[in-house]
């Protein structure tokens, strides 16, 4: 990444951001409708945020909360070391605490990921993160 360039939402990945928001899953479009406008506790999340050379699926800058939707991609050693890799350097470089689900935890159990969001603020305002 060049001196010029922030890390955040880099105009280079502006076009595949825009294209994920376009053609997201539905597990994707199903957890917006109940992020947005600010629904989940009060925050504002964004969708498909670029940070460095990564794309996040929703962040909350706020609270610097990501959520990850997980699906046949994410599934093998290989992608699961990724994801754990991409994890820990948000959290170390940017303190970003990354919250992980399956696709179908949105639509068997999205109280879960709502639930797991109001803990992250408490534990944000109590100034334990």
């Amino acid at each position: 990444m060049s001196e010029s360039e922030q890390p955040y939402n880099s105009k280079r990945l502006k076009f595949l951001r825009r294209k994920l928001r376009t053609f997201g899953t539905p597990a994707e479009g199903r957890l917006w409708t109940l992020l947005k406008n600010k629904q989940a506790s009060g925050l504002r999340f964004r969708r498909q945020y670029s940070i460095e050379r990564y794309i996040l699926d929703f962040y909350c800058p706020e609270v610097r909360l990501c959520i990850e939707l997980d699906g046949q991609p994410h599934r093998g050693f290989f992608a699961a070391d990724r994801d754990y890799d991409r994890a820990q350097l948000l959290k170390e470089q940017f303190n970003i605490t990354v919250l992980r689900y399956e696709n179908h935890v949105v639509f068997d159990n999205s109280a879960l990921i709502l639930y797991d969001i109001e803990q992250h603020l408490k534990k944000w305002e109590s100034g334990q993160m």
